[in-house]
């Protein structure tokens, strides 16, 4: 779509060592996002991430 009425349904969660959770970006697919946790994940800190569908429960 190049309407601007892109849904990007699928969230990546991050986790931080206070228990803090902050959505770190939203994307078109699971996929992409599963990418984007990989890749942060990779950064060898020690904070959670996930991938969520939007409006699904949160963990």
């Amino acid at each position: 779509m190049n309407d601007g009425s892109t849904t990007l349904p699928w969230l990546v969660i991050r986790e931080d060592d206070g228990g803090n959770r902050y959505r770190v970006g939203r994307y078109a697919t699971r996929a992409e996002a599963e990418k984007i946790v990989d890749s942060l994940e990779g950064r060898k800190h020690k904070q959670l991430y996930w991938v969520e569908r939007l409006g699904q429960k949160s963990r």
